[in-house]
């Protein structure tokens, strides 16, 4: 174990993270909520803590294995929550420990599950700093480092392949640093296109930046109680489940069309997949509610931007969907299992995974007719090698395992329902945000004890880097030496 370079890695990613705070900080300090020492402190204790973990340990080799990039992602993303959190304790806004935690993590993870009742009057540097977190946690903090500081370490796609969402890598250019900083380029550029066709649309600069950032790092995170609700503008609701649909296509696409493989673009069978899968739940969820509203394109209008929301797991909402049939819940449900593609800011068990474990089912059909003849699965044209279809296989069934799990624990609290206490896990796996509750609109998790709480940031930390690293550190070989 390179002790050495771990602690240095993180003693970065706490100075980057420190850094991150300027924005929120300039914020605090134009409207003068009383937020701003939040930010002051905060950094300053990242600062003190992080320059000697950054300058002092310096290993003797920056070779990274496999099971330290799992360790580093690992803690970083634990590290980056806790710290996260102090902004909204010592600003007031949550004083609570365990709230604040659960509040940094859903950000960070981009679940945008929230334990916040009352978003009026609340600090406007601190709300900021929320909505940020979505923008940070999107493409990943270790990706963010890499782009800005390639040196820290030589074998960076360890660290890039856990904390990255999706069975395969997506390593556009041969130097992965160089990689990070042009998908980091591109996240930024549509961050920036969202936020202005926002301001056209009728929102204000503040709104318009933190519904643009809680929308590229599909999170959800809103300032208003009503989500985006509160602006009942339909052509905002048109901008955002654009841009909700754009942020879950794989990165990679974006940066096969700048180059100008536009016919690699749309021919990307991923890509059909999503837009196939998207298209038919909305048209159909449409179809479903459409006796509640009266109205084809009303009911359409909700039905596409909801499932955007969901499919994305960015989680806005602009309806009370708990009302909507049974039936078109539960394809929502299935939308927040599936989620986008794999590259993208999405959570959920991916398209990827959905397609090539639906073309195994038909093979193995297909098997028990012909058993003798070679049959492989394809996908994007290529053959499919069997240890990845091992392997999605188990990420799956951890995967369910895991939120069946989670509901349990959840439910030792005997304060909400089945229903209540299952999404709520698959909402934190999933990284999704919105509860399917039959106890009218549960709306929040702040009902929850500290110990469902707890939990959940689990639960969210394990879906956001996909299940293995966080469940790796419970593993005690990851910790032994050699």
């Amino acid at each position: 174990m390179n002790k050495r370079l771990v602690i240095r890695l993180l003693g970065a990613i706490l100075l980057l993270e420190a850094a991150c705070m300027v924005p929120s900080l300039i914020l605090a300090l134009i409207y003068g909520d009383g937020d701003a020492m939040a930010f002051v402190k905060t950094m300053g204790i990242m600062v003190v803590l992080g320059l000697p973990m950054r300058s002092l340990s310096k290993p003797e080799h920056r070779d990274l294995r496999a099971r330290e990039g799992f360790l580093i992602v690992a803690l970083a993303w634990v590290i980056l929550s806790i710290f996260g959190a102090l902004p909204f304790m010592f600003g007031g806004m949550i004083p609570n420990f365990v709230d604040a935690l659960f509040e940094s993590v859903s950000g960070f993870t981009t679940t945008g599950a929230t334990i916040l009742r009352n978003f009026d009057f609340l600090p406007r540097g601190l709300m900021f700093w929320r909505a940020f977190t979505h923008w940070i946690g999107g493409m990943g903090v270790l990706v963010l480092t890499l782009a800005l500081l390639p040196q820290l370490t030589g074998r960076t796609s360890h660290l890039v392949r856990a904390e990255s969402p999706g069975p395969s890598l997506s390593k556009i250019v041969p130097k992965m640093g160089d990689s990070a900083k042009i998908l980091y380029a591109i996240y930024f550029v549509l961050t920036v296109i969202e936020f202005a066709a926002l301001i056209i649309a009728g929102m204000d600069p503040y709104d318009a930046a933190i519904h643009a950032m809680s929308t590229a790092g599909t999170g959800g995170f809103s300032n208003y109680a009503a989500s985006a609700a509160a602006f009942n503008s339909p052509a905002i609701e048109i901008i955002l489940t654009v841009f909700m649909v754009l942020f879950g296509i794989n990165f990679a696409l974006f940066f096969r069309l700048l180059i100008g493989d536009v016919k690699g673009f749309f021919h990307s069978e991923e890509l059909h997949w999503y837009l196939g899968i998207f298209v038919s739940f909305s048209l159909i969820i449409g179809v479903l509610i459409t006796p509640l509203y009266g109205n084809f394109f009303t009911a359409m209008r909700y039905s596409f931007f909801q499932a955007s929301s969901f499919m994305s797991t960015t989680g806005f909402t602009t309806t009370d969907f708990s009302k909507w049939p049974a039936a078109a819940n539960i394809l929502l449900l299935i939308l927040m299992l599936i989620g986008s593609c794999a590259g993208s800011t999405s959570g959920g068990i991916k398209v990827i995974r959905i397609a090539m474990l639906c073309k195994e089912g038909k093979r193995e059909i297909r098997h028990t007719f012909q058993p003798r003849k070679v049959q492989v699965v394809r996908f994007e044209d290529k053959g499919v090698d069997e240890s990845m279809l091992h392997q999605i296989g188990t990420f799956v069934f951890v995967y369910i395992m895991l939120i069946m799990i989670g509901g349990f624990l959840i439910s030792l609290d005997g304060r909400y329902d089945l229903q209540a206490n299952l999404t709520s896990s698959l909402t934190c796996v999933s990284n999704v945000g919105p509860v399917l509750s039959s106890m009218a609109a549960l709306d929040n998790l702040g009902g929850y004890s500290s110990f469902s709480k707890i939990v959940m940031c689990l639960l969210m930390l394990a879906g956001r880097l996909e299940l293995f690293p966080i469940l790796a550190i419970f593993h005690p070989a990851i910790w032994r030496k050699g």
